[in-house]
């Protein structure tokens, strides 16, 4: 983003600024070879990572498709995607049959997964977060992959330690997050029998001005509901920063594969954040639970190495959000949960 504007004032211009190509991802799209395939391309990132690939991609003047792959419950998404040049393809990835008749495209972004009533249907969870991704390193197989995954895959750790590493042994806490070590696993296992370059997402907390960690506490301090403490830290990053660099990631893929964490650069606390809401909004914010000595944090440095720091800072973020809550702008209403600490989303 060249030049962060004071607040985001409609859903328009939030979309264009979230699928804003920075110059470092124009360069590297035009170095790139062969077309971009988003597999569950639907969700809550997906449409607007795959619009700023498709900007991407004709700035820097090649003839790429960008394709989109979803089973589109909702049809405006089709015509978003459409409008911004994007091919699209309807179906579902849990059909093998479905699976094999897919074009073998050379870039794969993979998005798919389930989190939201993952305790509710624990065999639909495991499916889609685990044998989904053993049919698509299959098919794929001589594709270069980007694999979203999750820090919850970590175990919680002191907040002192500075977040978990790459490095670091998974722990995974409740089916949610061992469905998605599994995802990991189908497709470490694809790329070591098949040679596929393999980089695997550890993504934790993406937010924007209609869902995210900010958003969920920002609502709190609103409608003056007590803002649990007891997940008393947390990391977060821009949408549009965490798709810039999940999409400049296409670069480092590699077999074995590869682990990289995504996420902001401080362990911001939850009482901290709420109070600076409260101020904006003129609001005192009420708090309940103690503050744990743990908590879900990834430390990214890894990623800022190879991929750049983010560009928008968490005080702009706040700011922003701020203004879109208090002027009862639009939202998702899919709260993130973050406040869990059994794993049960």
């Amino acid at each position: 983003m060249s030049v962060a504007p004071e607040k985001i004032s409609s859903e328009q211009e939030l979309d264009e600024i979230l699928s804003r190509p920075p110059e470092d991802l124009v360069e590297m799209i035009s170095g790139l070879d062969g077309d971009i395939l988003f597999l569950g391309v639907a969700g809550k990132i997906g449409i607007s990572m795959a619009i700023m690939a498709k900007r991407a991609v004709d700035l820097s003047g090649t003839k790429k498709r960008v394709i989109g792959l979803s089973r589109f419950s909702n049809k405006n998404q089709i015509k978003l995607l459409e409008k911004a040049g994007i091919d699209i393809i309807k179906g579902d990835l849990l059909d093998p049959e479905f699976v094999k008749g897919l074009p073998k495209v050379k870039n794969i972004i993979f998005l798919a997964g389930m989190k939201f009533g993952s305790e509710e249907n624990l065999s639909l969870t495991w499916a889609i977060n685990a044998y989904l991704p053993g049919l698509v390193a299959d098919h794929f197989s001589g594709s270069r992959i980007v694999a979203f995954s999750t820090g919850c895959v970590y175990p919680l750790v002191p907040v002192s330690y500075g977040g978990s590493k790459e490095t670091d042994k998974p722990d995974p806490v409740g089916e949610y997050a061992q469905s998605c070590l599994g995802r990991e696993r189908m497709f470490e296992y694809g790329s070591l029998r098949h040679g596929t370059p393999v980089i695997l997402i550890r993504l934790n907390y993406a937010v924007e001005m209609r869902y995210g960690v900010l958003v969920d506490i920002a609502l709190k301090v609103k409608t003056r509901t007590p803002v649990d403490l007891t997940m008393g830290h947390f990391n977060v990053i821009w949408q549009g920063d965490a798709n810039a660099m999940i999409l400049k990631a296409l670069n480092y893929c590699q077999s074995p594969a590869r682990i990289l964490n995504i996420t902001g650069e401080e362990v911001l606390s939850v009482k901290d954040v709420a109070i600076q809401f409260g101020e904006l909004l003129g609001i005192e914010p009420e708090f309940t639970g103690k503050e744990s000595k743990t908590a879900l944090l990834s430390n990214a440095e890894e990623s800022f190495r190879l991929l750049g720091y983010p560009e928008v800072r968490v005080e702009k973020m706040i700011s922003w959000i701020a203004d879109w809550i208090s002027n009862d702008r639009p939202l998702l209403n899919k709260p993130t949960h973050f406040e869990e600490r059994d794993g049960k989303y």
